[in-house]
């Protein structure tokens, strides 16, 4: 059962939250202000943090950047700010994601499970593998049946992230946001340009596609050669 410290200073937004959290499986805390919420993620270590950024005591982003001091714990934003620039400093100061009030507890449940999700297989050993394919992100060492790729650190970054979630369709807003940090709008060029890079390192191209599939108007995804 995942833990979930929600940082909501909203009473009835709060009680909302932890019933419908709660029924979906969650054990849930939580905390009215920033520094409580901030004490208590520290001192109980939840598995996830769902942070509001309109607090009483001290702004979320303020907050936010004082967790990633001491704890790489996720951390889900959701406020009602859907202020692009925000947006992105949100996440560039290391928010996992970010929703925009109003929403359901459905859908917090939905991310809040896929961010717990990729972080888990990333823990695993400091390395992912797929098939011949090794990331370890510690050492940014990749290598392809044991032999060394070279790559620029955004080519990393971009492999890396997709071989944490093998088998899923990834899409380019999702990539955009985790990998570039910046909002979808017309710069999905950019991570088809990346990919085609990736795809020349790897030995393969997209018609002939090994380990970086293209899933036609939905994304990518990296799956191991079949034998």
């Amino acid at each position: 059962m995942p833990n979930v410290l929600l940082v909501e200073d909203d009473p009835v937004i709060r009680q909302a939250l932890i019933r419908g959290l709660t029924e979906r499986g969650h054990a849930v805390s939580s905390a009215a202000t920033g520094m409580a919420g901030l004490e208590q993620a520290v001192a109980s270590r939840p598995d996830v943090v769902v942070l509001d950024l309109g607090l009483p005591d001290v702004d979320g982003g303020t907050v936010l950047r004082m967790l990633r001091g001491a704890s790489r714990v996720p951390v889900v934003v959701a406020t009602a700010r859907d202020d692009e620039a925000e947006i992105v400093a949100v996440l560039d100061a290391g928010a996992d994601d970010y929703v925009v009030k109003p929403f359901s507890a459905a859908q917090l449940d939905a991310r809040i499970r896929a961010v717990l999700r990729r972080g888990g297989e990333q823990r695993a050993d400091g390395a992912v593998v797929v098939g011949g394919l090794r990331l370890d992100a510690r050492t940014r060492e990749a290598t392809l049946d044991g032999r060394d790729l070279e790559l620029t650190p955004r080519e990393f970054a971009l492999l890396h992230y997709l071989a944490a979630r093998a088998g899923e369709v990834v899409t380019k807003r999702e990539l955009l946001a985790e990998v570039w940090r910046l909002p979808y709008g017309g710069a999905d060029k950019t991570v088809d340009v990346h990919l085609s890079w990736l795809r020349r390192k790897l030995g393969e191209s997209a018609q002939e596609a090994r380990y970086l599939h293209t899933v036609r108007g939905v994304g990518v995804r990296v799956a191991a050669p079949e034998t």
